[in-house]
């Protein structure tokens, strides 16, 4: 294949300016929210909000949250806990804006929170924040907790970002500064899921990375933790000394069930009040809309259903195969049959929604025969029985993903067949949600696996986390680049979209590292998630948000009318 890439992301010039996108808490990052999502956010108006916190809510979840500590590697389940029992300096709202959340207001370049060329930062805290066991929480938390994920021996889920904060001044138990060692867009966003974890209970742990903390963890968030009962649920209970509105429920229990049908058929019957991450499956969405006292309805969510291929496996190094496998994938049928059309096809990793998005991707189509001669002119053979091999590898390879899901099983069959058909031969493997997720994902031990990424951080479409050579787990880099994949021009395109504030620039990095990925095909993508979200109508103050990873996000504000 021809390549004329360079190791550089050439950028226009342009946009708006960079003191306003300092702020980066207005629209320059948000996405634009699309869906039926004003029907839910109406109800909370109609009722009022009960004087002290009363009755529970069940939440359903089809993958089970086991990371307890929120500065580790982890999925996006987990952050169903995490928004609930933490808390982070800001957060972000369903219109992409960023809120308080600890600090007592967004930095911006006009209040001295940032200095204009983004390097000098200034963060006011609010007072009176207490952690869960009484302790005030105070700058030295903040200063401890970006130390911590900035030390080498320290896994941490996501390095980027604040691995370039220096010189963390803390001026008083409310108010500290720090420098950039050069400016870095992307990290409001980052900061916005960067969750807490307490000093005095830290600083006294033999290993930050097997804390003792994690079997009754003490966050400042809305509830605090009462009991874990692995395989089945978690029960957090109301803090009343919370910084924020709320809470208004006495409990919150997050209920795990696997099976997809099993957790649709308890939110059908009432034992679940809301069914969330992956949601209701497509062939019950024309059942569960006739569901009486329920509010079910499609959301677009930032997660792209993908293939992932793990390049650090012989059979996918070439790309010749990667290239055959996307011809040979009937993503229509997947969509439109085992999906009954509610998701969209993509050829991004990134959501439509996206001021970053790239529409201007080469599309997909099924077409085995070309997929077959990709294979032929690569030197790919088929051997005698009919599997092809090149070299003594032969084109064979294991596919996983979360056991229970049988929507993505039927895909993975279809997959199955698609591939026999050009010589490839695919085994289903699949895995309980914590093994599958655990080591073999993060550290890359799968052959190709089904999963549903959300790529961005918050509303910002910086991908270093998946995309970064320095972000590989198996080789001792901080972050999410489970499928190893490395490229000098994608990094390049991800250092130059984070190193200006400028969003022109920004986009066009982005735009031109959406077209190196499509090329690349270290994801094969599918499609980009529209999930059937259900609610009980009585339950006010519910809002889809597509900037986070799990729409249990604001349980704080939740009650019962």
């Amino acid at each position: 294949m021809n390549d004329d890439r360079h190791t550089t992301c050439t950028a226009s010039a342009g946009g708006p300016s960079r003191r306003r996108l300092l702020a980066l808490g207005a629209s320059a990052g948000a996405l634009a929210w699309l869906g039926p999502q004003a029907g839910w956010m109406a109800q909370a108006l109609a009722a009022t909000p009960p004087a002290k916190p009363t009755g529970q809510v069940v939440i359903g979840l089809s993958q089970e949250p086991t990371v307890f500590h929120p500065l580790l590697v982890h999925i996006e389940v987990d952050e169903a806990v995490y928004f609930n029992l933490f808390s982070a300096l800001w957060r972000v709202d369903p219109k992409g804006n960023f809120v308080p959340d600890l600090v007592s207001e967004i930095p911006t370049v006009e209040n001295g929170g940032f200095s204009a060329d983004g390097l000098h930062w200034r963060i006011k805290l609010k007072p009176g924040v207490k952690w869960h066991d009484g302790t005030p929480f105070t700058a030295e938390d903040v200063k401890y907790n970006i130390e911590l994920i900035q030390n080498p021996k320290f896994l941490a889920g996501r390095k980027a970002g604040h691995e370039l904060v220096r010189d963390i001044t803390v001026v008083s138990p409310t108010e500290l500064t720090w420098r950039m060692d050069k400016p870095y867009a992307p990290y409001p966003a980052i900061l916005s899921w960067t969750f807490f974890v307490p000093k005095h209970i830290f600083e006294k742990e033999a290993d930050p990375n097997k804390p003792a903390f994690v079997n009754k963890p003490v966050g400042t968030g809305p509830f605090t933790w009462v009991e874990r009962i692995p395989g089945d649920h978690i029960t957090l209970a109301a803090y009343p000394a919370y910084h924020g509105g709320g809470p208004y429920l006495e409990r919150l229990v997050i209920k795990y069930v696997p099976d997809l049908t099993v957790l649709y058929t308890q939110f059908q019957t009432g034992d679940i009040d809301y069914i969330g991450l992956q949601g209701i499956t497509p062939d019950h969405y024309e059942e569960a809309k006739a569901l009486a006292d329920r509010v079910v309805t499609p959301v677009p969510q930032a997660f792209i259903e993908n293939i992932g291929l793990n390049l650090g496996k012989p059979v996918f190094k070439d790309l010749a195969v990667r290239e055959a496998l996307y011809w040979a994938m009937d993503k229509k049928s997947i969509i439109e049959q085992i999906y009954y059309g509610l998701p969209t096809p993509t050829e991004s990793y990134l959501p439509m929604q996206s001021w970053a998005y790239n529409p201007d991707l080469p599309k997909q189509s099924y077409d085995p025969e070309k997929a077959k001669k990709i294979l032929d002119d690569a030197g790919w053979k088929p051997g005698s029985d009919g599997i092809r091999e090149k070299n003594g590898v032969r084109l064979e390879f294991t596919n996983s993903t979360t056991a229970g899901n049988h929507v993505r099983e039927q895909a993975q069959q279809l997959l199955q067949q698609n591939w026999a058909e050009i010589g490839a031969k695919m085994t289903i493997s699949n895995l309980p949600p914590a093994v599958m997720w655990g080591d073999y994902w993060m550290m890359s031990k799968f052959d190709s696996a089904m999963v549903g990424i959300d790529f961005m951080v918050g509303p910002d479409p910086d991908a270093t986390d998946f995309f970064a050579s320095k972000s590989i787990g198996a080789k001792g880099g901080g972050g999410q680049n489970t499928c190893q994949y490395e490229s000098p021009e994608v990094d390049a395109c991800l250092a130059e979209g984070a190193s200006t504030v400028d969003q022109a620039k920004r986009k066009a990095a982005y735009l031109k590292m959406q077209q190196l990925t499509r090329q690349d095909l270290p994801y094969l993508p599918i499609f980009q998630y529209a999930m059937v979200q259900g609610v009980k109508s009585k339950l006010q103050g519910f809002a889809p948000d597509v900037s986070v990873q799990e729409n249990c996000y604001n349980a704080n504000t939740w009650y019962w009318a």
